[in-house]
């Protein structure tokens, strides 16, 4: 058995960070390839089994993950969507070219469908809309049909005539789509008046609630943050009147990309694909720090509302764009990236990895009739204990993984063992990753803070690092427990480990 040597944990439970956001653990769906038709709605007609054309097997699967919050309609997809297109009868609604992603959009999922998967899933509504190419009356228009308790209006009559007399009810809103490229390519000067013009005019009754959030960053793009925030705020003018009140959230993208492809990569591009998603915890430090310059109380939420892999196309067609597989490795990305989420739960308030079915870093794959869960999936299912929990500090001291003249080994200084950990009631959730794909880890957990600590279960997800679901073999990757005998704890190689321990009085 080939050992990396010692790592020693130390949990301050009778410290606190922040309460963990449940929508760290948030999604994003897209009229992109084959997310929303196929993945998501089938139609009230198909054979698949369906509740008013929303597919019971997703949705089953997504049940067990505790999805907090949903992103919708896009992406790119926003800002060319007319909401209107969306609502009234199926057979009437219009056929569109879908000018980002190729193909049709059909419009037979609109509002009353999203908000329909929304409730089937107990999961808040995240409202993208669309500055690029629509107004802010339009905006107002959407908001009002969603949002407002009035049944008098021409507005809210039409919705009671599509069957839906109620307001729907949401308080997220983002206000515009990576505004620096496909949204509009604006400059962030530029943005930020078409931002303040767009959240002034969100005048639908109860709207002061409503969590107003402006597009930010791609990945490391300081620059534009900070010219952003010059200019709302009215320091790049000497102007008095600052509009930052406005701005209630900012959310910057990351996508770390790839390195070979989603299945086939050596060992170094393990690495190197590690490396980058773990360069997510810089970006959002630095952002965070030029917010806090301008936003020191921390009014404004720092959120990244897309995040993941992204792995070469693995097929032309447009209903299978940007489709692709999942192995260990992505599991192992999203464990890496959801940690430095909790860990850092006093400065970012919500994340939405993307996909949720059938594009990108997806939970479910779906071909027809058929559904595949990935090893991305399992990570949130075993990390769903964290979801409100309160972030407690840690410090892992253990070996590391440094370049070898061979090249097998990555460009920079890496940990072998990472992690997070979190309390709720008199439960301790430990999530720690073993990243060394051929060496055990032998791990020492020293809990201080608490009378007791009784390590209650052992969750582990494992495997050959090119492991993956298919069709045809659903359950290549799936997590399997471990004893909780032992007083040493050995991680298995490329392993995502969760402990839960029934704790003592602090």
């Amino acid at each position: 058995m080939d050992n990396d040597g010692a790592t020693k944990i130390i949990i301050h439970a009778d410290e606190r960070i922040a309460p963990i956001n449940p929508n760290i653990y948030g999604h994003f769906i897209e009229h992109l390839g084959g997310c929303i038709y196929d993945g998501i709605w089938v139609g009230p007609d198909s054979n698949i089994p369906n509740a008013n054309g929303i597919r019971l097997d997703v949705v089953d699967a997504l049940k067990k993950i505790k999805v907090p919050v949903i992103r919708w309609p896009g992406g790119c997809f926003a800002d060319t969507y007319r909401w209107q297109d969306g609502i009234g009868p199926r057979d009437k609604r219009p056929v569109r070219l879908n000018i980002w992603w190729g193909g049709e959009e059909p419009n037979a999922f609109g509002s009353h469908e999203f908000f329909q998967l929304c409730d089937m899933l107990n999961a808040e509504a995240y409202i993208c809309c669309n500055v690029g190419s629509g107004t802010p009356a339009q905006m107002m228009d959407w908001v009002e049909y969603l949002n407002s308790e009035s049944t008098t209006t021409t507005i809210t009559k039409l919705r009671a005539k599509n069957g839906h007399p109620e307001a729907f009810g949401f308080r997220l809103l983002g206000v515009g789509n990576e505004s620096w490229g496909c949204g509009g390519n604006m400059t962030p000067q530029q943005y930020a008046n078409e931002f303040s013009k767009f959240a002034t005019f969100i005048s639908a009754p109860n709207s002061q609630y409503m969590i107003k959030i402006a597009s930010g960053a791609n990945g490391d793009d300081y620059d534009w943050t900070r010219r952003f925030l010059d200019t709302i705020s009215g320091r790049a003018c000497g102007c008095k009147q600052s509009r930052l009140p406005l701005v209630r959230g900012y959310a910057f993208h990351y996508y770390c990309g790839t390195a070979g492809t989603s299945t086939k990569f050596t060992e170094l591009q393990w690495y190197e694909l590690l490396e980058k998603a773990l360069y997510i915890e810089e970006i959002l430090l630095r952002h965070r720090t030029i917010m806090d310059e301008f936003d020191p109380q921390r009014h404004i939420e720092l959120i990244c509302d897309e995040w993941g892999t992204w792995h070469p196309a693995e097929s032309l067609d447009a209903r299978k764009r940007c489709m692709q597989q999942s192995t260990l490795r992505d599991a192992v990305v999203a464990a890496l990236t959801l940690d430095i989420f909790n860990r850092h739960a006093d400065k970012i308030t919500m994340a939405n990895i993307a996909q949720m079915v059938n594009v990108l870093q997806s939970m479910i794959l779906t071909d027809g009739s058929k559904m595949v869960v990935t090893p991305t999936y399992h990570v949130y299912e075993m990390y769903a204990p964290h979801q409100a929990g309160t972030a407690v500090p840690l410090r892992i001291t253990t070996s590391k993984i440094t370049r070898d003249a061979d090249r097998t080994r990555p460009h920079k200084i890496l940990d072998s063992v990472m992690g997070s950990c979190s309390i709720k009631g008199d439960q301790l959730t430990l999530s720690i990753v073993n990243i060394n794909p051929k060496k055990y880890a032998d791990v020492d957990v020293d809990i201080r803070g608490v009378s007791t600590a009784g390590l209650k279960q052992w969750r582990v997800l494992t495997g050959d690092i090119h492991a993956h679901n298919t069709f045809e073999a659903p359950d290549t990757i799936k997590p399997t427990e471990k004893p909780t005998t032992d007083k040493k704890l050995l991680l298995d190689p490329s392993s995502v480990n969760v402990f839960t321990y029934d704790l003592g009085s602090t």
